[in-house]
């Protein structure tokens, strides 16, 4: 049997609905920016972790409101500052003198969505326990382990400019979130309307919490059932080969690399109201999904160009 019924079974036309109300909703809240929350709503029901980067006042921290308002799901911020130690994150085993025992009190990472704000102003170690933390979806501390809700869901931000002070995630641990964007200065409109509208945070605490976290596990279910053709598998495979022989690539994708571009790609697919993968959606998220994990040399260019023009010089069978 083919993948295709499979997934018309497990999305119904309610949570079809749904999914599209809940895009909506986040598109009133973060104006003009509509590839970009089709994008964070890849990241979220592809299983996989966002990382936000642009300067500050683009709305990163806004987009990430945005998303937990609708998802109606247990939300945490954490201001990543040089100080911020795992524990913080984490939490910490405190010892009961009544009991006799320590007893283990959860920090804000046991949450279903996660806000790291400002992640690289945090010292490497900090870095390293929620990126484990992401990669694992458990912690463990003194010896025990404490698996975190499900689904777990991390939004980091950073900006790429102001760079003092800040510790820059390691090539290995920028690998961990499926896909990097950028908002950038919204358009004339989108910005006319933030200047004479509602502030943002007033609407975003007016939102209707629309999805849950059963909703969120099932359109993940439904994910995993969207088809990808040989052919299309065929192309991705092609795209990972041509990043490790491209010229000013030093270290080209690995398959981890392909399996997420696939899981995003179906994610994709679903978000449009198609139960098969297209080339066009490897192609609208090969940037996102790929740019950060490459490993380029120091006068190839931005990473961003890179994957650009390693999309463009693998035809489409």
């Amino acid at each position: 049997m083919s993948a295709t019924p499979v997934a018309d079974n497990m999305l119904t036309d309610g949570l079809r609905e749904v999914l599209r109300s809940a895009l909506a909703q986040v598109n009133t809240l973060v104006l003009g920016k509509p590839q970009e929350v089709r994008l964070a709503f890849v990241a979220l029901l592809s299983d996989g972790h966002l990382l936000i980067e642009d300067l500050p006042g683009l709305g990163k921290t806004t987009l990430a409101h945005a998303l937990a308002a609708t998802l109606g799901l247990g939300f945490q911020r954490v201001q990543f500052t040089s100080d911020l130690l795992p524990s913080d994150i984490v939490g910490v085993s405190v010892f009961d003198a009544q009991a006799r025992r320590f007893e283990f009190h959860p920090g804000p990472i046991f949450a279903h969505v996660l806000l790291a704000d400002e992640i690289n102003r945090a010292p490497p170690r900090t870095q390293s326990a929620l990126l484990e933390a992401m990669a694992e979806h458990q912690v463990t501390v003194d010896g025990s382990t404490h698996p975190l809700p499900d689904p777990f869901f991390v939004i980091a931000t950073q900006n790429p400019v102001d760079l003092a002070g800040t510790y820059p995630l390691p090539d290995s641990q920028l690998d961990r979130f499926l896909l990097r964007l950028t908002l950038g200065y919204p358009g004339e409109d989108a910005e006319r309307a933030l200047l004479a509208g509602i502030d943002r945070r007033d609407l975003i605490a007016q939102a209707t919490p629309l999805l849950g976290a059963t909703d969120v596990l099932a359109l993940r279910s439904a994910v995993g059932g969207v088809h990808a053709s040989d052919a299309l598998i065929g192309y991705v495979q092609a795209l990972m080969t041509r990043s490790r022989q491209h010229p000013g690539v030093r270290v080209g994708l690995s398959p981890r690399a392909g399996i997420a571009l696939l899981r995003a790609a179906r994610a994709y697919a679903l978000l449009l109201g198609r139960n098969h993968v297209l080339p066009d959606d490897v192609q609208a998220l090969f940037a996102a999904v790929a740019a950060h994990r490459l490993v380029v040399d120091a006068d190839a260019g931005n990473h961003a160009s890179l994957a650009k023009a390693i999309l463009h010089a693998v035809p489409v069978d």
